[in-house]
């Protein structure tokens, strides 16, 4: 369907997933693998509160089936605190008048790991499918609440930090990349707390993206949960390979063929290695 094809490059950009089959033995294989740690000297870019990102999405031989808007916003009344907004939308592309989309997600992050405390979602889905979700966290003490129109849905007790599918997607790219490395991020997702296990694969030169020509790190994060919408396949995220970890590219396989997204505007002025290419 049309609607899980353009919803699932929202999850795509949440943390970059790639579902896997076997699921003991990828929980096994975390044991050994160190957790990731934001570097420091990254912070200032990566979290400028002053970034925005637009990307096409692209369905296998490209059809345009819609597009994602990103937003890095500082939260001027919480030290630390940032908001992550995302705008998914069928506008401008192929099949908008059969079922269009427009839906809003909203995380709210603090602290020195960016970790989430609140994240809130509006879905405006076909013609008749509303719904507004709102997940409060509470990190210090492990605990998650779950409210989906405005009706508790669900009250969660984990151990220890956790983020959410956003904030794992924009705090991992910040993390130390070493090709053949793997690291963990814990994320909270599917009413539990997993560990996605994160692959630096492989460096990777693209010549013609809208920032120029770049050296980028290609990045393969594993998930063992399904999140907020259906997937199948592989995932592989490719960030410029330089303090400002720019998404060029996301391409994920789904049941049939794969999606693809494209960045296609960019804005940070955080950034000195590429001037804003905006709409």
């Amino acid at each position: 369907m049309m609607q899980t094809a353009i919803l699932l490059i929202v999850l795509v950009l949440h943390s970059g997933v790639a579902w896997s089959e076997d699921k003991d033995s990828v929980a096994a294989d975390t044991l050994a693998l160190p957790m990731g740690v934001i570097d420091p000297q990254l912070l200032p870019v990566g979290y400028s509160g002053r970034e925005k990102l637009v990307y096409d999405v692209s369905w296998t031989g490209g059809l345009k089936i819609g597009e994602l808007h990103l937003e890095v916003k500082a939260i001027a009344e919480i030290d630390d605190g940032y908001e992550i907004r995302a705008f998914v939308t069928t506008q401008n592309g192929a099949l908008n008048l059969i079922y269009p989309i427009e839906d809003v997600h909203v995380t709210k992050v603090r602290g020195p790991s960016r970790l989430p405390y609140h994240y809130e979602v509006w879905q405006k889905e076909g013609y008749n499918y509303r719904a507004h979700r709102v997940f409060e966290y509470d990190q210090e003490k492990g605990y998650i609440r779950y409210m989906k129109n405005e009706k508790l849905q669900g009250e969660y007790q984990i151990d220890g930090e956790t983020n959410n599918e956003f904030s794992s997607f924009f705090n991992s790219r910040l993390m130390d990349f070493h090709i053949g490395g793997q690291f963990l991020v814990p994320t909270f997702a599917d009413k539990r707390k997993v560990d996605v296990v994160v692959h630096a694969v492989s460096q990777k030169t693209f010549e013609g993206t809208i920032i120029g020509p770049v050296s980028t790190v290609e990045i393969m994060p594993v998930m063992t949960f399904e999140g907020l919408y259906e997937k199948k396949g592989d995932t592989v995220i490719w960030y410029t390979n330089d303090e400002c970890r720019v998404p060029v590219r996301i391409n994920s396989k789904i049941i049939i063929g794969s999606l693809t997204a494209e960045l296609t505007a960019y804005e940070n002025p955080a950034c000195k290695l590429y001037p804003a290419v905006m709409k």
